[in-house]
């Protein structure tokens, strides 16, 4: 089965929101988690993942789980990081989300490939987001062209960024990808804003955006309607 990015996101340069779960406990990590998924469909946001950045396993699983019967219509994705990040297609299938993002599909990152297909395989109709020179993720010594061809072969849409979260991604970064993915789907996956979106998305196709939609960039930070707002208004202009 061959999965296409642009059915995942039929429209033009898509917008993902990270949902971090922060909160003092289970039960708030989830009623923010839902009240922030309901600000992004408000405000036209695409996508959303949930990820356990200040939550468990079991934070993110309740949460899919409320939001499935919460009567959203946001597009989910889960990120699982770590050692739970091949449970991300059991999660995303048991409750309807649609894709999963994995901060890396080079090989050194993914640790056992052969099981990676093997769940891909298995859970066909989710959609993967793969890192590729991901922040925090090691160089793998290749030229950038194999990195590429690689993550091509593992994923339906490359995910990069810059050195960090909330850090630019530099545009001659994006700008090389693109030469070599030509129409291959390439999100930006960090440090995305109101005043650099136009010109990232001008190369990028999409872009993951968490930390600048909470105030002064905290992911402890419950998400910021206005700061959302905001930015989209800038993608409707890229979009343009």
């Amino acid at each position: 089965m061959v999965l296409d990015f642009r059915e995942l996101f039929p429209i033009q340069k898509p917008i993902i929101g990270m949902i971090h779960l922060a909160g003092s406990n289970q039960e708030e990590k989830i009623t923010r988690a839902l009240q922030e998924l309901a600000i992004y469909q408000q405000e036209g946001v695409n996508g959303a993942i949930i990820e356990n950045y200040h939550g468990t396993f079991q934070d993110v699983y309740e949460t899919l789980r409320q939001s499935a019967v919460a009567h959203l219509t946001i597009t989910r994705g889960v990120n699982l990081l770590n050692h739970w990040r091949y449970s991300s297609f059991n999660c995303a299938s048991d409750f309807g989300a649609r894709f999963v993002q994995f901060d890396s599909v080079q090989t050194a990152d993914l640790g056992n490939v052969e099981f990676y297909e093997q769940q891909r395989r298995r859970h066909s109709n989710i959609q993967v987001l793969g890192g590729i020179r991901f922040k925090y993720k090691r160089e793998t010594g290749n030229p950038l062209e194999v990195d590429l061809a690689e993550g091509v072969s593992r994923c339906e849409a490359i995910v990069t960024t810059g050195d960090g979260t909330g850090v630019e991604t530099p545009i001659d970064k994006l700008r090389m990808f693109k030469k070599y993915l030509v129409n291959f789907p390439l999100i930006v996956g960090a440090g995305v804003t109101a005043q650099n979106a136009y010109e990232q998305l001008r190369v990028a196709d999409g872009a993951i955006v968490g930390s600048y939609f909470k105030p002064d960039g905290d992911t402890q930070e419950p998400v910021d309607r206005k700061r959302v707002r905001d930015f989209m208004d800038v993608v409707r202009q890229a979009r343009s």
